[in-house]
């Protein structure tokens, strides 16, 4: 039952994160062709100061509740090695740790990325996640 719980946690709160990384690279970004300059700048930071109060918790949450479901569910390794669901998993908790660090350096540290301050390098590693979620099962 807690696993459950602690798995529906997680969904919810990659929706939260995965959904506005969706909405910024494909809506958001794209509100400078419609809008002059000032404008933009006005909108975005009106949207962005409620973001701000619950995305970088949202993938908090995610990354902690990843990184409880991770040890419950990766197994044991045989004596051939990892099987294709551990490979995987392994994967998807690498980037998702990745990108969890990158949050709370951002978040809790005021620590900005070096490399890769737009959105779209952590879309596309949300994107791949969940492809590769996909994939674990086969």
């Amino acid at each position: 039952m807690t696993y459950t719980i602690i798995h529906t946690i997680h969904i919810f709160s990659v929706f939260i994160y995965g959904g506005f990384l969706f909405v910024d690279v494909l809506f958001l970004s794209k509100m400078k062709q419609t809008l002059s300059e000032d404008e933009h700048k006005v909108a975005r930071e009106a949207i962005m100061i409620h973001v701000r109060k619950v995305v970088p918790f949202a993938l908090m949450i995610a990354v902690a509740s990843g990184v409880y479901m991770f040890f419950n569910i990766f197994g044991e390794i045989s004596q051939d090695g990892m099987n294709n669901f551990q490979i995987i998993l392994s994967l998807k908790a690498f980037l998702g740790l990745w990108l969890g660090l990158r949050g709370i350096n951002q978040k809790l540290f005021g620590i900005n990325p070096w490399v890769f301050k737009s959105h779209f390098f952590p879309f596309s590693l949300v994107v791949i996640i969940i492809l590769l979620s996909q994939f674990m099962y086969l």
